[in-house]
């Protein structure tokens, strides 16, 4: 099989219904794929804010630093078996999707320490007789 067949431009319009299914495959795998990448990279950003946050203890931070670092693992990891089933192409191309795309609120805050309004801590202190 020569080279030049394999970068040939696909044409859509004499494919038969298998080659079409395999498309469509393709797209939802990808689909799915980008999907994780933006899961993993909000945990990502969630979790290095909560490591900077000053409500966290210590040892709670350290415990987040090390997860971060296995989410930061993961997400090249996620990036790479893209790059494999996809081409590197469409696995920069991805990233640079989800890096464009997914944010974190600034609302979002750790979940170990509740965030109350001074409102909300000027009437319990008012229940409790303070």
């Amino acid at each position: 099989m020569s080279t030049q067949l394999l970068h040939a431009p696909l044409d859509l319009a004499s494919i038969g219904p298998a080659s079409r299914y395999v498309l469509e495959t393709r797209e939802e795998l990808l689909t799915y794929e980008t999907e994780e990448l933006a899961a993993v990279r909000f945990s990502i950003i969630l979790t290095a804010r909560w490591v900077a946050s000053d409500d966290e203890a210590p040892e709670r931070r350290a415990e987040l630093r090390s997860e971060l670092e296995l989410l930061r693992k993961h997400y090249g990891d996620k990036i790479d078996e893209i790059a494999m089933t996809f081409g590197v192409q469409q696995a920069m191309q991805t990233k640079d999707e989800v890096e464009r795309t997914v944010v974190v609120p600034v609302e979002v805050g750790p979940i170990s320490t509740p965030r109350r309004s001074a409102r909300q801590r000027d009437y319990s202190e008012e229940d409790r007789g303070l």
